[in-house]
Order: structure tokens, then C-alpha cells, then sequence
């Protein structure tokens, strides 16, 4: 048996063919899977039933089982759900004003070793199938359905879950391709997905080339020593050959790139720091999200005072960059990437 959201349309259409079926049927498939959201084949009646048992035959979809949720007094909800394999990973629903952001994984841990970051504790398991990260948007729309809520109000997608995407580049570009599919697929515009990551530079270059998604990056520090303490890949790409390829980096014309800046307490956030920041993004089309480190335990690392995050924000902005503090949703829940699954570790959950 296969996971058939592993399957492109054109995939589908080539499988369909070899089985004697008119290869246009893959988009009545698609249709069922991503609009209509079924949950089983029985349901895709306009298919024949010989079809509709062929697939069942083959193939099943639904390869998430939700194994624990906590929401949050501001209503953001985190999802720990449990692949086919026993493997386990984390996303998070966040309310905007008219909308959801789901924050999706897409590797199982990460092999990254970011300083700052929880999920690195626990290290990298494996990747994602394009199959398995679809089923993080598809199964979230489906909660929402069942509430009697527009499945589509959940329009935006952020790559900032478990897992450094741009390592597990060819899955999470075919993900990309059904997401953004608007006749057949999830139907989310590009422009509402972003793909955020600790500095492949690669990637970052064929990602831009592969599709129209937003990039962010993960920046955290202003001088190549800082970085390399902070994030192991700045060893391998440092702060020179990143911000190159940031200004290569294909998008439109008013779009720009995010940088995000965890400012962390006597490390990287003085008034220095950031004076060397705006001199570091000048020659890129930069925006910068400020986010307050959020300690969790086992860290030495602490959260900046309120003022020095103030203080630092009003000198970005002083100098016309675009810069805003990302404020901090799901704190109560430990929304922060990795803190769900370290819990049911400390609960004696064994979910690796």
C-alpha cells in the first residue's frame, strides 16, 4: 500500500493509465482529496465503483493520527501527530484577523544543532515524504470542516515547524506543487507560503528558480563567529556567500526577503548589534522579525528585557529598515517548535 498524497496528478494519471483508466480521472481524484477533503474512497462518487476499489486496493491517504493537541488561551492550537511509522512531529494553527497559518514540518527532528533550538536536542530521525507534509495542511483544514468552519480560511502555510526544509529540498518542493495547485490542489497562492531556512545556499538559489514561494531566513547574529556558535551552518556557508545568494535570490520586484533575529540576552542583542544589522542587510531586499528568545529547558540562553527589544527595534526602524517585533503565540501550550513532543518525552511517551 502507498500514500497516495505521495503522488503528483501526473503521477496518478501515468499509475491510472498502466491500470487501463482514462488518465483525466486523476484530477477527479485530486478534487476529492484536496478540495472535498474525504476521508475515504467509498466517498468520491463519481467514480465507478471498480475504480473507487482498484485505489482502495493500492493506495490509503490518511497517514496522521493526531496523538495529542493543546490550545492556547490566545486560541493558537498545537498538533503532535504520529506517522505510519511510530515517528512523530509537531504543527501549529495560528489565528490571524481573518485567517489561519498553519506551521508545518517537515523533517522528523533536525539535524541543524541550532544553539537556540529545542528540536535539535532530540536530533534528525528522517525526512518527510511530500505525502506526509501535504497531510499536515489537508488534515488541519479538515479539523476546521468539522467545526463548520470554512476549511479555506486556512490560507497561509509557514515552513517553520520541525526540520530544516531546504535539507529535504525535493519533497518539500513537491508539496509546494500540490499546495499551490489552484485547479486540482490545496489551492494556496504562493504569495501565502513561506519557506523559512537556517542558510542552505543551494537551495536558497534553486528554490527561487523552482517556484514563487517567500523565503525566509534565520539570521540570529551579525558577524560570522557569533553565527557559527549560535548555528553550526554558518561553518559550512558562511555570513558573505548567504547574503550573496540572498541578493540572487529570484522574487518580484516589491517582495522582499524576511530575516528573522532571535534576539538572545547578552548575546546578539545590544544597540551595536544592531547598527551592525542595518549596515549587513542594506544591499538585500530585507524585511527583519524580531522574535524574543523563548527559553526551554536545558538552555543557558535567556530572553532579552522588554526595553533592550524596544530599543533595538526603534534603531531598525530609525534607519528605514522594515522591522517588526514578531509577537509570541502558544506560549502557554509551548508552541515553540519541539517543546509538545520534548513534554510527552517527560511524560514517558516514547514517540521517536
Amino acid at each position: 500500500m502507498e500514500n497516495l498524497l505521495n503522488y503528483t496528478r501526473e503521477d496518478l494519471s501515468r499509475w491510472l493509465e498502466k491500470k487501463g483508466v482514462r488518465p483525466f480521472r486523476s484530477g477527479q481524484i485530486f478534487k476529492w482529496l484536496y478540495l472535498k477533503l474525504v476521508d475515504d474512497f467509498d466517498q468520491m462518487t463519481d467514480l465507478g465503483k471498480d475504480l473507487r476499489a482498484l485505489l482502495a486496493d493500492h493506495f490509503y491517504f490518511d497517514c496522521l493520527t493526531l496523538a495529542d493537541t493543546q490550545v492556547s488561551a490566545d486560541t493558537t492550537e498545537k498538533y503532535l501527530f504520529q506517522l505510519t511509522d511510530g515517528a512523530h512531529i509537531e504543527s501549529v494553527l495560528i489565528p490571524e484577523k481573518d485567517h489561519f497559518t498553519l506551521c508545518v514540518s517537515s523533517q522528523v527532528g533536525c539535524a541543524m544543532n541550532c544553539r537556540f533550538c529545542l528540536t535539535a536536542k532530540g536530533g534528525w530521525k528522517r525526512n518527510l515524504t511530500a505525502g506526509e507534509i501535504i497531510a499536515q495542511v489537508r488534515t488541519v483544514r479538515m479539523f476546521l470542516a468539522h467545526r463548520n468552519m470554512d476549511p479555506q480560511k486556512l490560507s497561509n502555510v509557514v515552513f517553520m515547524g520541525m526540520g530544516e526544509p531546504l535539507a529535504n529540498y525535493d519533497q518539500v518542493i513537491q508539496a509546494i506543487a500540490v499546495i499551490t495547485d489552484t485547479d486540482f490542489g490545496l489551492k494556496f497562492s504562493p504569495r501565502r507560503v513561506t519557506v523559512s531556512t537556517c542558510g542552505l545556499v543551494p537551495e536558497i538559489l534553486e528554490l527561487g528558480k523552482a517556484c514563487a514561494v517567500n523565503l525566509a531566513v534565520s539570521l540570529n547574529a551579525t558577524d560570522d563567529e557569533t553565527r557559527s556558535w549560535l548555528m553550526p551552518v554558518n561553518n559550512t556557508y558562511p555570513m558573505t556567500r548567504l547574503l550573496t545568494a540572498c541578493q540572487q535570490f529570484t522574487m518580484k520586484p516589491r517582495n522582499k526577503i524576511t530575516f528573522e533575529y532571535i534576539l538572545i540576552k547578552g548575546v546578539n542583542d545590544s544597540p551595536a548589534h544592531a547598527g551592525q544589522l542595518v549596515r549587513l542587510l542594506f544591499p538585500v531586499r530585507a524585511k527583519v522579525n524580531l522574535i524574543a528568545f523563548n527559553p526551554h529547558p536545558g538552555t543557558r540562553l535567556k530572553a532579552p528585557d522588554p526595553e533592550t527589544v524596544k530599543t533595538f527595534l526603534q534603531l531598525l526602524l530609525d534607519k528605514n529598515m522594515t522591522a517588526i517585533v514578531r509577537k509570541s503565540k502558544g506560549a502557554d501550550i509551548l508552541a515553540a517548535c519541539g517543546q509538545l513532543q520534548a513534554q510527552q518525552k517527560n511524560k514517558g511517551i516514547e514517540i521517536d
